[in-house]
């Protein structure tokens, strides 16, 4: 799969992608197939993101949706795991099927071959809702459903032909119900089982480290073991922002439900005194400042954070899962959009 494509769509899931309202919730499903499944890549697999925290997962080698927060495995009524793990597997088959139309669509041999899918909602602060929905296929875009004009957009031509497909079965208007209604309502009912997880504040400890590289001072600014993922991480050199000198990292999860992310910015090593790192994050009172110090002293906990982070990246990536997952009915000639309840348990085929 295309790191390029599965970050962005990560990056996105986990980050206010911009605009005058912010995110307040937003409820995500990842969902990825792979056609030579194989120990410890299962056939299927698919993650709910719930404010960017996983919170629910199936994957076809245990067979069964499972929580992966207390506050869900506590708030959810009798038999909703079992609806889930049911939905869960249809799901699974339509998916094995439709990599085989796909794989012949592109006029395909056997070896792998990825299916992914994304879909989810987000609640902004003007009280508007924003949804989205994405496939993609052997880490390339395939078709997206575009909520605004309620259109299903192929990316290629061989996706025309899904489009056309899919068109036949009036997913778009399935879709359409979901991320307009359904995502919503589901996304209000898992906020409320979580609320007091959802609105804790844990501000971010944060360290600056450096590295003369070539002549010049690389210097990055770590983040980490913050909650919510709200946050801003800037390089200043005296009173100036310097953003368009900075690289940035994705504010990526942690394990324990916490987030990390990284500035980097280029600078003389003679003027290195002159730089600063601010952050902000709700956990914190004011802003704080911070200036690189060589003796450097917790190093190797942000290395240790940094690894965690890159692989919850690639399990993700591999999870990149795809957003899509929904539909209601099942196409005997071409691609088979999925069935069930909430984006994985409502006529669509993602459950949550």
């Amino acid at each position: 799969m295309a790191p390029a494509l599965g970050l962005g769509l990560l990056l996105g899931l986990l980050g206010d992608l911009g605009g005058a309202a912010k995110v307040l919730h937003s409820l995500h499903y990842l969902q990825v197939a792979v056609s030579e499944p194989s120990p410890g890549v299962p056939q299927f697999t698919s993650i709910g993101y719930l404010d960017g925290i996983p919170f629910t997962r199936y994957d076809s080698e245990r067979g069964r949706a499972e929580p992966l927060t207390q506050w869900i495995k506590d708030g959810v009524e009798p038999g909703y795991w079992e609806r889930q793990s049911q939905l869960y597997a249809r799901n699974q088959h339509v998916n094995a099927r439709n990599l085989g139309i796909l794989r012949e669509r592109y006029n395909q041999s056997g070896g792998l071959h990825t299916l992914l899918r994304g879909i989810g909602c987000d609640l902004l602060s003007d009280g508007s809702i924003r949804g989205s929905y994405q496939v993609g296929y052997d880490g390339r875009d395939h078709i997206s459903f575009d909520l605004g004009s309620g259109r299903l957009v192929p990316a290629d031509s061989t996706a025309e032909i899904t489009r056309r497909r899919l068109e036949q079965e009036e997913v778009a208007e399935h879709w359409m119900n979901y991320l307009k209604h359904e995502c919503p309502e589901w996304l209000r009912k898992y906020v409320g089982y979580g609320q007091k997880e959802l609105e804790r504040k844990e501000p971010p400890d944060v360290h600056v480290s450096g590295r003369e590289e070539h002549g010049a001072l690389i210097l990055s600014c770590h983040a980490y073991g913050f909650y919510p993922s709200t946050i801003t991480v800037s390089w200043m050199k005296g009173g100036d922002t310097l953003d368009q000198e900075t690289q940035w990292g994705g504010i990526v999860p942690n394990s324990d439900g916490t987030f990390h992310t990284w500035a980097r910015i280029e600078a003389l090593p003679e003027e290195r005194e002159q730089y600063r790192c601010r952050v902000e994050h709700p956990g914190m009172l004011e802003p704080g400042i911070f200036a690189w110090e060589p003796s450097g002293g917790n190093l190797t906990v942000v290395v240790a954070v940094s690894v965690m982070a890159a692989i919850l990246i690639v399990v993700a990536l591999i999870g990149f899962g795809v957003w899509k997952l929904q539909s209601g009915r099942r196409d005997r000639n071409g691609y088979n959009p999925a069935a069930g309840k909430d984006m994985g348990t409502t006529g669509t085929g993602i459950t949550a």
